[in-house]
């Protein structure tokens, strides 16, 4: 099957930016965001990484999709490797993140797509196919709507739909389902799990807050605190790992982040 991520002691130190009017006697200690990080996901993977809020998810994900760099250690995809071929990587990853400020929020549905199909060097025509196919497969309705108009989840959706314009490989989604309700929660999880994954193939790594949707959701997990790999694998080799078969997942996590 082969690996679709594999890290190699990832890690970022966040040095605090110094300011105008920063004295000596006010220095700030710099910021270890995550600390050699070594994970490897499979090809066709659903995969999950939780943790507390400040673990590091955010900042791995944007190293991954080579937002920002790491201070030391690499990370392949696909085997490219993130610091070598920046646009053979991103042509084979796409990025969905909950915030919805990154759409122009005066311009439809379609306008928007249309605009970041073009930053991926679509032409008019193929850009025209691309939004009309991943609007049918989301079932995004109203599509020439203001982006302004449309609800929490057509916004996620509209979110997924532009992470799939260039046909990814990989797909990194920072808590897709963040203020969704329970029944558009429900319908992205199935999507995600059964169109992209299974009958597409393709592999998602995805971050959430919410144990339980990690818990029926996901292939493999892996648990982040304080920027280090605590722990990773599926439910039965989390619970084979603190000892008890029964435990569900909310009490493996409150185990292992509570003994580092």
């Amino acid at each position: 099957m082969g690996w679709a991520i594999e890290t190699f002691n990832l890690t970022k130190l966040f040095m605090p930016s110094e300011g105008l009017y920063l004295r000596p006697f006010c220095k700030r200690d710099a910021v270890l965001a995550i600390n050699n990080i070594n994970l490897s996901i499979k090809k066709g993977e659903l995969f999950c990484l939780i943790g507390p809020n400040g673990s590091g998810k955010t900042t791995l994900i944007k190293i991954l999709c080579s937002l920002i760099l790491p201070t030391k250690g690499t990370a392949f995809i696909n085997g490219v490797d993130i610091l070598g071929n920046n646009e053979k990587l991103k042509s084979s990853i796409g990025l969905m993140t909950s915030d919805d400020r990154s759409f122009y929020w005066r311009l439809t549905g379609r306008q928007n797509l249309t605009f970041f199909a073009f930053l991926y060097n679509l032409n008019p025509q193929q850009a025209t196919k691309k939004i009309k196919e991943i609007m049918e497969l989301l079932e995004i309705e109203a599509p020439d709507k203001r982006f302004q108009e449309y609800s929490t989840g057509m916004k996620q959706r509209l979110g997924i739909a532009r992470s799939l314009l260039n046909d990814p490989q990989v797909l990194f989604m920072d808590e897709p389902t963040k203020s969704l309700d329970p029944k558009a929660s429900y319908n992205l999880k199935v999507f995600i799990k059964e169109r992209l994954v299974r009958e597409q193939g393709k592999t998602v790594l995805f971050t959430t807050h919410h144990l339980d949707e990690t818990e029926e959701f996901a292939d493999r997990l892996a648990i982040i605190d304080r920027g280090r790999l605590v722990a990773c694998g599926n439910l039965g080799e989390l619970q084979h790992l603190i000892g008890e078969p029964a435990a569900n997942l909310e009490k493996i996590f409150v185990q292992l982040t509570k003994t580092q």
